[in-house]
């Protein structure tokens, strides 16, 4: 897996790339906690070319939106293949995470 970054009208965008898996999950997490940083970070994990996300991805992403809630911030998910997205519903993620078509989107939501 790799993790490109950019920023975009003051909000960090994230783009995994390949699968957050067992194997993986570590650096997921640590790249997400790391970019929360100082209060009112704003993230958008652009998720357009990810294959696969495992129980354990969706938990660092579930420790790293309540970190950034304890912060004042937020993440915000986009672009999710029909296989993450079927995931996201049957674990119940759907409804702990906004959600939108793609990061452009995302961004907007967040006031980017």
């Amino acid at each position: 897996m790799h993790i490109a970054e950019r920023t975009e009208n003051g909000v960090t965008v994230l783009h995994p790339v390949g699968r957050i898996d067992s194997g993986s999950t570590g650096e997921f997490e640590r790249v997400l906690m790391s970019a929360i940083g100082d209060e009112g970070t704003r993230i958008v994990v652009d998720m357009a070319q990810l294959a696969y996300i495992s129980s354990a991805g969706l938990r660092s992403l579930l420790v790293a939106a309540k970190a950034a809630r304890a912060k004042r911030g937020s993440i915000v998910l986009s672009t999710m293949a029909p296989n993450i997205r079927e995931m996201f519903d049957v674990s119940g993620f759907s409804s702990l995470f906004q959600i939108h078509a793609d990061a452009a989107a995302a961004v907007a939501a967040m006031g980017g």
